[in-house]
């Protein structure tokens, strides 16, 4: 019984035990970076959606309004942009670019109230339902990846967990939180198409 006891064994378990807890934080890390890249991939379904019902909204317009014209190219200039940026990993611009594209999605209702045709168009109605739907969605997807990013990050930064991510510290970025905007902030009523 004190052979079992040996300094040699004692270090011999506390070293095992060191080692099962490093790998169960390791996983832990890395199972919660995973669930903020998908909150992330969330958010691109739901802008690559939004960009599809702009188009189709935009092209349904195109013979009454004046306003597709200017429309449609700031909405492909922020499309590029955001693309761009997130090609370059430049996740600031990326943001604000889809937050600009957020402003013209909110926008776009009061400038079709100025035309009656477009008003009792069903189509025009379920794209401009569509992308309310989208917004809110969207709304939805960014707070989720943000408070994704937030329980990663006071997990990443809590002791004792902080010794195992500093020695892993390339395997586990800073997330970059998605700033949202004054739009993201409204209520589902404020997006309803209202006619």
């Amino acid at each position: 019984m004190g052979e079992f006891f040996g300094i040699g064994n004692i270090l011999m378990i506390v070293l095992v035990l060191a080692v099962i807890y490093i790998i169960s934080v390791y996983n832990t890390l890395v199972a919660m970076r995973e669930a903020v890249r998908n909150d992330a991939k969330q958010i691109d379904v739901q802008l690559d959606r939004r960009y599809k019902i702009f188009e189709s909204l935009i092209s349904a317009v195109k013979k009454v309004m004046d306003y597709e014209q200017t429309t449609l190219k700031d909405v492909v200039a922020l499309r590029g942009q955001a693309q761009k940026a997130r090609e370059s990993g430049d996740t600031k611009s990326r943001i604000d670019a889809e937050n600009k594209l957020s402003g013209i999605a909110s926008n776009f209702n009061l400038v079709v109230e100025q035309y009656p045709t477009l008003k009792a168009s069903e189509n025009v109605l379920q794209l401009q339902e569509e992308i309310s739907n989208t917004e809110n969605k969207l709304a939805f997807a960014k707070q989720a990846y943000n408070d994704g990013i937030e329980r990663f990050n006071t997990y990443r930064i809590s002791f004792p967990t902080n010794i195992v991510a500093s020695i892993f510290a390339s395997s586990f970025p800073t997330f970059v939180y998605w700033q949202l905007s004054e739009d993201d902030a409204k209520s589902k009523d404020e997006y309803t198409v209202k006619f």
